[in-house]
């Protein structure tokens, strides 16, 4: 866990990080997206397509968060 603090800081000091968290949340939205089709128009088990929409959502949301507990912290 300490080597993701670590790499959260890295990219807090090199000015990117706007940019590094709307990359993550843009995958994120393709995961969610993903999920959604293969659930909707497909005939595959619901597991694939609810673990796209959970990893999607968490890569919606804790990118920010692990960026602004970096600052905090760090």
């Amino acid at each position: 866990m300490d080597e993701v603090f670590e790499l959260a800081d890295v990219v807090a000091d090199s000015e990117l990080e706007g940019l590094f968290v709307w990359l993550l949340r843009l995958v994120g939205l393709l995961a969610i997206l993903g999920g959604l089709a293969l659930w909707l128009l497909t005939d595959v088990s619901l597991l694939v397509p609810l673990a796209l929409l959970v990893g999607g959502i968490a890569l919606l949301v804790v990118p920010g968060l692990l960026l602004e507990f970096a600052e905090l912290f760090g």
